[in-house]
Order: C-alpha cells, then structure tokens, then sequence
C-alpha cells in the first residue's frame, strides 16, 4: 500500500500556484527553459512528520519539450509514469494494471512536469524565492493544493533535486544523478503499449 501511494503521490500532487516576476523568478525560470530534455537516475524518500522514513525508491526518468515525461521505479518495486501531450499512463509491473487518464489543461501537475514546465504558467501559479545559491522555493497561495512547498536545487545551470513539503507535514526528498540533457529523446521514447494479459483501467473524458 506504501508504495502505491507514493507512486500515486507523484501523479496527483497539484503544482496550482503564482508566481511574482523577479530576480529570483528569472534566474530559475531561465535554467528550466534551457532544458529541453532530460533523463536520469533518481533517489526518492518519503518522511512521515516525525522525520520518520516511510517509503524509499529509486529509478529513472526522462523528460521532453514539450508535454512529454516518464517516471520509473526500478526499486524496491517496478512501476512507470509515462505521459505525453493526450495521455498519462501508470503501469504497475508487480500489480499487473495499466491506468490511462486523459492530459488536459486542468490536469494537476507533478514535480517532474515543473522541471518541463511553460514559464508563463509558471510565473502565475507560483511565489518563487532565492533562499541561497542554487535553492529556490516555491510556494503556493491558493488553499486547495496539496503542498505547502516546493524547493528545488541547481548546481549552476543543472537540476539536482527537489523536497516538497505537504500540507499533512510529509517530506518527499528526490536527489537526481546521471543526468543528460542531450540524448535525442523524441516522442516515440514515451509511448507505452500496454502488455498482453494485464488489467486495463481507462478514465478518459
């Protein structure tokens, strides 16, 4: 059950935000626009609000300009989120089930997808603070999200990690490694053919 909801987790947490436009804005702004693809490793850990660990995964992940993302869990399960501009799939290896639901504009966004994200979007969902070199927060000020933060970290240009913080005071901490921002993705990386013999769920509108 843990790990359904992390993965779950992944998928639904709203990024619904404004942001205000300054130094701080720009400057995170311009790094993410640079990047039109990437793919990596991931190392990913769920604290409860004791600081306790409850869930811990690693994986991969790719991303593509524009619309187009893939999340897979190698460890300690097999899962994957892949999207592209009409649909986002979650695959459940171990389960045996595939859920397709549609891509639309009111769809609620992943940490991954702000990474890939359109800068004017960004700039009216969030309030983005310079908190030290490299670290910027993001911070919702609407109150019907499921997060009271998002802080991500660069390393000059490149993207290292992120912690999030809900508002039930659980931190998701992602560290990203391996990473290759030019390795001639195309949209045929994210298509998903469902595999004979699982269950299929389809929620399209």
């Amino acid at each position: 059950m843990k790990r359904l909801l992390a993965i779950l987790w992944l998928i639904l947490l709203p990024l619904w935000a404004t942001a205000q436009p300054d130094g701080a804005t720009d400057e995170l702004l311009d790094a993410l626009q640079g990047v039109q693809q990437l793919q990596g490793n991931f190392e990913q850990r769920q604290y409860g609000n004791n600081d306790e660990l409850l869930v811990e995964s690693r994986g991969r992940f790719r991303l593509l300009r524009p619309g187009y993302f893939a999340w897979e869990i190698l460890w300690p399960d097999n899962q994957l989120i892949i999207a592209g501009p009409e649909f986002i799939w979650h695959y459940d290896q171990d389960l045996e089930t595939a859920t397709r639901r549609p891509v639309t504009d009111s769809a609620q966004m992943s940490p991954l997808q702000v990474l890939g994200g359109d800068a004017d979007a960004l700039r009216r969902r969030f309030n983005i603070e310079q908190v030290a070199e490299g670290n910027f927060v993001l911070s919702p000020l609407t109150d019907d999200v499921g997060f009271q933060q998002l802080t991500l970290h660069l390393n000059g240009p490149v993207i290292t990690g992120m912690d999030i913080l809900d508002n039930l005071n659980q931190r998701v901490v992602i560290e990203f490694s391996q990473l290759d921002s030019d390795s001639g993705l195309t949209g045929e990386d994210f298509a998903f053919t469902p595999p004979d013999g699982i269950d299929l769920f389809y929620y399209d509108e």
